[in-house]
């Protein structure tokens, strides 16, 4: 199967970087696919699984609390905010919870913390699929 390039950046690190199959992420209106040759593409993330596959990387789930995707001839690259592989995300999904329900209760626009909870129970999902 024909591959692309990947990269998945964070604050911290470099966490993937290589030829790829496919790469489904978790865009801020629902998850997404990226397969070679996809059409250019600016993203908004948010938090959620990065799935990887194919390729000369293993198959690999990683959490990512939000970001960008920039898909383009080159391939796809995605800065996140923050990264951390699935398998030791439960404690840092459960700490953005909490932050987040801290943060909330002192929010007094509407909109804005009909945001939050929105995120909240993305996040609390998220957690659940862990």
């Amino acid at each position: 199967m024909a591959t692309f390039h990947f990269e998945l950046v964070s604050p911290e690190a470099l966490l993937i970087s290589g030829e790829v199959e496919q790469v489904t992420l978790p865009g801020s209106e629902g998850q997404f696919q990226v397969l070679p040759n996809h059409a250019p593409l600016l993203a908004l993330l948010g938090p959620g699984i990065v799935e990887v596959s194919g390729g000369d990387v293993e198959t690999q789930r990683i959490f990512i609390n939000g970001g960008f995707c920039d898909v383009n001839q080159q391939g796809c690259s995605v800065l996140a905010e923050a990264a951390v592989g699935a398998a030791d995300a439960a404690p840092r999904v459960d700490e953005i919870i909490a932050d987040e329900k801290a943060s909330i209760e002192k929010l007094e626009n509407a909109s804005t913390r009909d945001e939050l909870d929105r995120r909240i129970a993305t996040l609390e999902s998220v957690r659940a699929a862990l």
